[in-house]
């Protein structure tokens, strides 16, 4: 029930792009057609979902304080190389995806363009591995919380990608057309999400 809590805390109440408003950039780029969404919020899911545990292992047998006591080294305290250590895990495993893609959907491929190595710098998948680590989740707690925080992201891109599409017939006011009622509607959706703060398992 507690992982569960923390799944939906994750997807919905704590969305990690509506509510910390991280991994804006490709979510601006890649929104605009639904398949395209699609295809970057399933990449993301699975990058998530990898390296959130593969982050809680590297932070909790390498880097914390103490960490090393296993390998006879107590005192030795790497922890100020987190950010590149989670960056070098984040780059590790969108390269595993990007030649996945690559190999086995070469449409999807070509659509995500450049966006796809761009996965490496999303702040949301950093962002993520940065939370576990300073929520101090378990493994089990910091898989779930990877993969639903990727799916919450997923679900927001896909859904601001269906609008945007719908919006390509509508009238909106020439200064607003673009990037302005984008971002207006981003703040709608996240506004919306936060009526999910009531919930609690």
């Amino acid at each position: 029930m507690e992982l569960l809590s923390l799944a939906i805390k994750s997807i919905f109440v704590e969305n990690i792009l509506l509510a910390y408003f991280l991994g804006m950039c490709s979510y601006l780029a890649v929104s605009k057609r639904v398949d395209t969404a699609y295809g970057l919020g399933i990449a993301v899911v699975f990058v998530m979902t990898i390296t959130a545990p593969a982050n809680w292992f590297i932070y909790n047998f390498l880097l914390r304080e103490g960490a090393l006591s296993w390998a006879g080294l107590p005192d030795v305290d790497l922890s100020f190389l987190g950010f590149i250590a989670y960056i070098a895990t984040i780059a590790v495993m969108v390269q595993i995806v990007e030649m996945a893609i690559d190999n086995f959907s070469q449409k999807l491929y070509n659509a995500l363009g450049i966006f796809l190595p761009l996965i490496a710098v999303n702040c949301a998948i950093l962002g993520a591995s940065l939370f576990l680590v300073e929520r101090d989740y378990t493994l089990a707690e910091s898989t779930v919380f990877g993969f639903s925080s990727g799916l919450g992201w997923s679900l927001a891109i896909v859904a601001m990608a269906a609008i945007r599409q719908k919006l390509r017939t509508a009238h909106v006011l020439a200064p607003l057309r673009g990037l302005g009622i984008t971002m207006i509607i981003t703040g709608l959706i996240a506004m919306a999400f936060m009526c999910f703060s009531g919930i609690s398992l």
